[in-house]
């Protein structure tokens, strides 16, 4: 498959070192060509790197983690992202001592869906920490660390949890991209444990399913008024 990156940072840098470990073929862009150079440099793999333009153009999958940026304002035309999986990991700014507000009205991806309405917006890899990645794939797949992926695309999310099985993540699909808010908050918390409570970055959120109760000795769940 074919990967461009928009934008070079640590998450960026990181998922795209894994999948070209995959023999997936991985361009870098950036707003400097030279810092995309650098990372390209740094991954091997026969990596390629560029303007953001031509990762746009490169990639049948884009991973979007430019933070409050719409591609609007750094492509010079979105037409190239048209019909792509774009894949968004961003989390809103933290707030002084993570004091955060409501639960937000939009989400960061449905707002970046709406600034590119022809592409299919995915929503991933928002709930952990650079650091996790460098677990991947066998410690990941041992403690069975989610990633949860929601899009209103059924074939992209598909796309993006198979990328992520690829990595080691066990793949949890939220459903549709409205569920990128709850996704957003959950992101929020994380962060909160990692740095407010002082967890650390490898800190994860994973779901598990419970084997049945073989009796109910509580009395199971009944009605509520």
């Amino acid at each position: 498959m074919k990967i461009g990156l928009i934008g070079t940072g640590n998450m960026s840098r990181s998922l795209g070192i894994l999948w070209a470990e995959q023999g997936h073929e991985v361009f870098w862009g950036s707003r400097d060509p030279n810092r995309a150079k650098s990372v390209a440099e740094f991954a091997g793999h026969n990596t390629q790197s560029g303007t953001n333009d031509e990762a746009a153009e490169f990639g049948e999958v884009i991973f979007y983690s430019v933070r409050g940026v719409m591609p609007s304002a750094i492509l010079s035309s979105t037409e190239s992202l048209s019909g792509k999986v774009i894949l968004d990991c961003n989390n809103r700014d933290i707030p002084e001592g993570f004091a955060y507000g409501p639960l937000m009205a939009e989400s960061l991806a449905e707002e970046l869906a709406a600034d590119i309405p022809n592409a299919h917006v995915i929503k991933a890899f928002n709930t952990m920490a650079q650091e996790v990645f460098e677990l991947s794939p066998q410690p990941l797949k041992e403690h069975q660390v989610s990633a949860y992926v929601c899009g209103d695309h059924p074939a992209a999310r598909q796309t993006a949890m198979t990328l992520a099985s690829e990595i080691g993540f066990n793949p949890i699909d939220c459903g549709p991209l409205r569920s990128a808010r709850l996704l957003e908050s959950l992101g929020d918390f994380i962060r909160f444990m990692i740095g407010g409570m002082k967890l650390g970055p490898y800190a994860t959120l994973s779901v598990n399913v419970l084997p049945s109760a073989s009796e109910r000795r509580l009395g199971g769940r009944q009605p509520s008024s």
